[in-house]
């Protein structure tokens, strides 16, 4: 019982973590039809503006100051290289924003150096949130959590219950009815784009105190943010929350499982003797698989269901 519940409790906390990397790269192509593939750049990025604010400002400060940083580097990318592509369709798009993550990659060990830095826990998020049998909770946890959570209600509300929502998405099917009512599309565009950026920089913030903060960040996690992505569904934020907690607690269980095919096979009397080649496919345990499982669903999603969960485009 005290496993599936602490298992349940960290799965729930890494998938909210993983909404939080995705969600920024769902609204600019749900809004705007671009896949970032420099969005996991720009996670990297809040962690190394956050851990430079905070030597300065404090956590607190740099919470709130290193995405906004992160949402300008952002809106400038639109504004002076993905703008001109735009008419061009979206594979120009996609080798800017390729080429984008290897620059901005060598922009931070430039600055900051190849090694981590010492980006940690302010006090007030440290110890112990509750206790669950034996085991304790950490404050963090559910500070990411709550942060999470706030930012999913914040971004659904802002879309669909706010004018500027609505100009946001009439913008992406009807660009020349909403340019005629006298809204600047392209600035529209920016903004979008640099809000998306803005939300990897929050998840960087926090994302870099949970991982180390080191230039290899980005490409760590830019696999598993597709993944979700693709899975929840291009272009659906209920679907990337569903495809966060879903791989977030199906990796939380599986890595802490050292059953493998030939422990059940012996559970079950239908092995006799111990494979003797540890090498074997029967002694691969599921905790050693853990790491590919995201990418074992990716295949199936795609093969049965290539939409995603929720997805209103074409993957």
């Amino acid at each position: 019982m005290e496993y599936a519940v602490i298992s349940l409790l960290n799965g729930t906390a890494y998938g909210l973590l993983l909404f939080m990397l995705s969600s920024g790269l769902t609204l600019t192509f749900s809004m705007m039809g671009v896949l970032n593939f420099a969005h996991a750049s720009f996670y990297m990025f809040g962690a190394y503006f956050a851990y430079a604010l905070s030597q300065k400002l404090g956590f607190w400060a740099a919470l709130v100051l290193a995405p906004l940083f992160v949402g300008l580097v952002g809106a400038a990318v639109e504004r002076f290289g993905l703008r001109s592509l735009h008419r061009y369709g979206h594979i120009p798009e996609l080798l800017l924003t390729y080429g984008l993550a290897y620059i901005m990659a060598e922009v931070v060990q430039v600055i900051w150096g190849r090694s981590p830095v010492p980006y940690a826990l302010p006090a007030e998020l440290q110890g112990t949130l509750f206790r669950v049998f034996n085991t304790n909770f950490p404050v963090f946890r559910g500070f990411m959590m709550l942060i999470a959570l706030a930012m999913m209600g914040a971004t659904w509300l802002a879309l669909t219950r706010t004018r500027v929502g609505l100009v946001i998405q009439a913008s992406l099917t009807h660009p020349e009815m909403v340019q005629a009512l006298g809204h600047d599309v392209p600035r529209v565009f920016m903004l979008v784009f640099g809000l998306g950026c803005a939300l990897a920089g929050v998840a960087g913030v926090l994302g870099g105190l949970v991982f180390t903060t080191e230039p290899a960040m980005a490409q760590m996690v830019g696999g598993i943010i597709f993944v979700v992505v693709v899975i929840g569904g291009l272009g659906s934020l209920g679907g990337a929350l569903l495809a966060s907690l879903l791989l977030g607690i199906l990796q939380s269980f599986a890595i802490s499982l050292d059953y493998s095919t030939a422990s059940v096979l012996r559970a079950l009397g239908l092995l006799k003797q111990p494979v003797a080649d540890a090498q074997s496919l029967l002694n691969v345990s599921i905790a050693q698989l853990a790491p590919v499982l995201p990418y074992l669903l990716l295949v199936l999603i795609l093969i049965f269901r290539p939409r995603g969960l929720f997805g209103t485009r074409d993957t």
